[in-house]
């Protein structure tokens, strides 16, 4: 079920405490079911997909179009469609909801969020400049970003030169994040460390795109205990 990706509001921040009195920061997500909308198959598109429906939506918020698109299929209308390409569709039928249970056989996920809007930033808060010197000369101009280019020749400024501009309200995709724990009964999951954006920021959830080795923090509490178990050999 990790080809399908769920979308949830980042609540804010915690942390969790182990019994080893390890301390690990979460960010707190409250995901709510999707439902399945349409089946896509192969021989009417080319391609295998399913098209998921998110949130909910006032009715007089629709336009006429998407009113006859949802009482044709028969549903509650979704605020936000979704389409994902999937290896089988016969394990999706119209109707159904999928949860958080989807990530329960998975460890890491990858997300997809805005960043926080910093509006317009100068260049040493956006790109990490220096700046010019504190003395010597330099006037009114301490914060500035220095020469753009050249003289007359080229005579211009270089397409994708760090200059100031404005800064955040971009998507940032975070992968391999992992999961602490999920919560099916309150639709929560957390997840380890910081996700971009602000609070209430809605945030794709997907199973992580690649293949992941590395430990989690119960796998590697539980290989401490292990080790401390195993008694260690005697020295010839």
């Amino acid at each position: 079920m990790s080809e399908i990706a769920l979308i949830g509001k980042k609540i804010g921040m915690t942390r969790e405490f182990y019994k080893t009195g390890q301390v690990v920061p979460v960010t707190v997500l409250k995901v709510e079911k999707a439902r399945v909308i349409q089946v896509i198959e192969e021989d009417k598109r080319g391609y295998k997909a399913v098209q998921l429906g998110y949130g909910k939506i006032k009715n007089s918020k629709l336009s006429k179009s998407m009113k006859g698109f949802f009482s044709k299929k028969n549903t509650e209308a979704k605020k936000k469609l979704k389409e994902y390409r999937v290896s089988k569709t016969e394990d999706y039928k119209e109707g159904n909801e999928f949860g958080l249970e989807i990530f329960k056989d998975i460890k890491f996920v990858d997300t997809r969020s805005k960043t926080i809007g910093k509006g317009f930033a100068g260049a040493m808060k956006r790109h990490n400049f220096g700046g010019l010197r504190a003395t010597h000369g330099v006037s009114v101009s301490h914060r500035s970003h220095g020469s753009t280019g050249q003289r007359q020749d080229p005579g211009k400024v270089f397409k994708g030169k760090k200059m100031a501009g404005h800064m955040g309200d971009k998507l940032r995709t975070m992968q391999n994040i992992e999961i602490i724990k999920t919560d099916i009964e309150n639709e929560l999951i957390y997840l380890k460390g910081s996700i971009p954006g602000s609070k209430n920021t809605e945030v794709l959830i997907k199973g992580a795109v690649k293949n992941i080795k590395k430990m989690t923090i119960d796998e590697k509490i539980k290989a401490a205990e292990l080790a401390k178990k195993t008694p260690d050999k005697k020295k010839k």
